[in-house]
This record gives C-alpha cells, sequence and structure tokens, in this order.
C-alpha cells in the first residue's frame, strides 16, 4: 500500500463541486493523474483534500487547480497550471473595498467592462486567463504575462482610468515578446 500524505484542503462553492468532479468523474481523473495524487471531497461541506501519492509539486498543483476551478475557471484553463511556468494568483476585492458590496460589484465591473471586453484585452495582451468570481479576481498565467495581467487588473481596482490600463498594456506587449523569447532561447 502506497502512504499519503494530505498536501492540503480547501472549501469550494457548493455549485463549483460538480465542475471539480466532471461528467463521469473525468475532470477529478485527470486531476488525481496529472498531480499524482488523490482528491477526496465531501459534496456536503464542499471540502476538498488533496493527498499525495508521489511527487508532492505534482500535488501541490492538483491542488492549484481545485481552486481555480472554484474561482469560476473552466477545468481545461485550470489544468493548465499543470505547464511549466503556469501559476495561479487570486485578488481579494475586499483589499481594495472592504467590506462594500456596492463597490465591490463596481470593481467587478471594472474588471470586466462592457461586454467582457477590458478582460478579454487584458487575456489577450498578457496571454493569460482571467476570472471574476464572488469577491475575488482570478488570474492563470505563465510568470511573464502574469506579472503584466496583475499590474493592469490593480491598476483597475485602484481606479486608474481604462485608457490608461490599456495604455500601458500596449507599451508592455514588446517586453513581454521579448522576454518570453530570452526565456525560450537564453
Amino acid at each position: 500500500m502506497v502512504k499519503m500524505y494530505e498536501t492540503g484542503s480547501l472549501k469550494i462553492p457548493m455549485n463549483r463541486i460538480a465542475v471539480v468532479i466532471g461528467k463521469n468523474g473525468e475532470t477529478k481523473n485527470e486531476i488525481e493523474r496529472l498531480g499524482q495524487s488523490v482528491i477526496d471531497i465531501d459534496s456536503k461541506t464542499g471540502l476538498v483534500t488533496v493527498y499525495q501519492k508521489k511527487d508532492a509539486l505534482k500535488a501541490l498543483i492538483a491542488l492549484n487547480v481545485v481552486q481555480a476551478i472554484a474561482r469560476g475557471f473552466s477545468p481545461e484553463k485550470a489544468l493548465t497550471l499543470f505547464n511549466e511556468n503556469m501559476q495561479l494568483i487570486v485578488i481579494s476585492l475586499k483589499d481594495f473595498a472592504g467590506h462594500n458590496s456596492n463597490r465591490i460589484n463596481e470593481l467587478r465591473g471594472r474588471v470586466i467592462g462592457r461586454n467582457g471586453r477590458t478582460r478579454q484585452i487584458i487575456e489577450e495582451l498578457t496571454n493569460t486567463y482571467i476570472s471574476v468570481s464572488g469577491n475575488t479576481v482570478s488570474i492563470i498565467g505563465d510568470f511573464i504575462g502574469i506579472g503584466y495581467s496583475k499590474e493592469a487588473v490593480e491598476m483597475l481596482l485602484l481606479g486608474r482610468k481604462h485608457k490608461t490600463v490599456y495604455s500601458y498594456l500596449e507599451k508592455s506587449v514588446s517586453e513581454i515578446k521579448f522576454k518570453r523569447m530570452e526565456q525560450t532561447f537564453g
């Protein structure tokens, strides 16, 4: 029998449990396979616990994948966290608005933009994925793009004009490409 160690646990929204499990358990099985782990889901409380079977780092990534799905990402986008250099950042809107629910809704709207346009622009220019869910904005991306994406989101949350944020991103595109080439070719 293989000895397993608890990597960590987190409570996820009840409406995201089915997404973590997937049709016929496919998503959960894929996370377990890639994460070399076992996932225990308590469907009554929403508590998800990840146990490592082999590689501790892969099991930790499996926990991040579950967190990403809980924060609103599709399983396909969340599973990209298993790719090299990918990471998840979660920004709390409460850090920018306190517990004022009207202000939190306003901040959510600033990040999403009209018809999702602002989020789409940030995603395209930084090659990241953004999910706005509950009181958080979450970003999945490589080490390079995620920094620029986070900066753009935080600029919006601090009240900077959309035009200013778009200008920052447009100026950053060539820098992002250069850093990615440098990372790839040394």
